[in-house]
C-alpha cells in the first residue's frame, strides 16, 4: 500500500500547489488591474504596470488574462472591481511582527479573514503604527543566480541607487530606496541581466531568530493569511537559519 499512499500524498500536494497557483494568478492579475487603473494602460509611462506584468509573466500567467486585466483596469473592458489597499498589523507566535497588505473590494470581508487567520494560528491583531515602525519600505529586485556573481550584480546596479546585494542561495536580492526600484531594474536590463521581480516591499529593521517549532508556527500563520483572496502580501520580521529550514522541510 505504500506506493498507493505515496501517490495519494503526491496527488494531494499537487492539488495544494494548483490551488495556490490559482490564488497566486488571481493576486497577480489584481495587481495588474490596479496598476492600470492608477497609472494608465501605457506600459512605457507606467513602471508599476510594467513590473506587475513582468511578474505575472514570470509565473506563467496566460497573456490573454494579462491583457484582460490591463483593459479592465483602464476601463476599456467591463468587469473591473474598485479595489483599495488596506494594511493590517499584528503579532505572530514568538512575538514576530506581521504586516498584512490587502487589496480588496470588500473591507469587512478582508478584516474578518485577517482576524480569523491570526487568532486561529497563535497571532493577535495590533493597533495601526504599533508594528509598522519595525519596517522600512524598500525597493526589492530579485535576480536569479545562474552564472552571475554578487560582484556582477553589484557592478550593474551601484550607480542606479542600489544599497546592498544579498545572497539568497538560488538568487540575489537587490535592495534600494523604494523610489529607486525602477532605476535599479532598468540598470539590470541595460546590463543584460534577467530579473524575476521588482517590487516595493516592507523590509524589517530587526529580526527575531526562530527555532524549528517557532518557524513551523509562523509558516502556518502566513499560509493561513495568504489563503485569503484579499491578502496580497505578508511581511514579517523573523529569521530562520539554513539548519532550522532543513529540519522544517524534512
Amino acid at each position: 500500500m505504500s506506493g498507493h499512499s505515496k501517490w495519494a500524498t503526491t496527488k494531494h500536494k499537487k492539488a495544494v500547489i494548483d490551488a495556490k497557483r490559482g490564488k497566486l494568478f488571481a493576486k497577480l492579475i489584481k495587481n495588474i488591474e490596479v496598476a492600470a487603473r492608477m497609472g494608465g494602460v501605457d506600459i512605457e509611462g507606467n513602471p508599476t504596470l510594467y513590473d506587475a506584468i513582468q511578474k505575472a509573466k514570470k509565473q506563467s500567467v496566460p497573456n490573454k488574462n494579462i491583457d484582460s486585466a490591463v483593459k479592465r483596469g483602464g476601463g476599456l473592458e467591463a468587469g473591473g472591481a474598485d479595489y483599495e489597499t488596506i494594511m493590517y498589523e499584528g503579532y505572530g507566535p514568538n512575538g514576530v511582527a506581521v504586516l498584512i497588505e490587502c487589496l480588496t473590494d470588500n473591507r469587512n470581508r478582508a478584516a474578518s479573514d485577517v482576524r480569523v487567520a491570526m487568532t486561529r494560528n497563535g497571532g493577535s491583531m495590533a493597533d495601526p503604527g504599533s508594528v509598522s515602525y519595525l519596517f522600512n519600505r524598500k525597493g526589492v529586485v530579485i535576480v536569479p543566480k545562474g552564472e552571475l556573481s554578487e560582484d556582477d550584480v553589484l557592478a550593474a546596479v551601484l550607480d542606479a541607487g542600489a544599497e546592498e546585494v544579498n545572497d539568497l542561495g538560488e538568487s540575489f536580492e537587490v535592495l534600494s530606496e523604494a523610489t529607486d526600484v525602477v532605476a535599479v531594474r532598468t540598470a539590470l536590463q541595460e546590463a543584460g541581466i534577467d530579473y524575476d521581480s521588482a517590487d516595493t516591499n516592507f523590509v524589517p529593521t530587526m529580526q527575531v531568530e526562530l527555532d524549528e517549532e517557532g518557524a513551523k508556527k509562523i509558516f502556518k500563520l502566513i499560509d493561513a493569511l495568504e489563503d485569503s483572496d484579499d491578502v496580497q502580501n505578508v511581511f514579517a520580521n523573523f529569521d530562520v537559519s539554513d539548519e532550522v529550514m532543513a529540519k522544517v522541510d524534512a
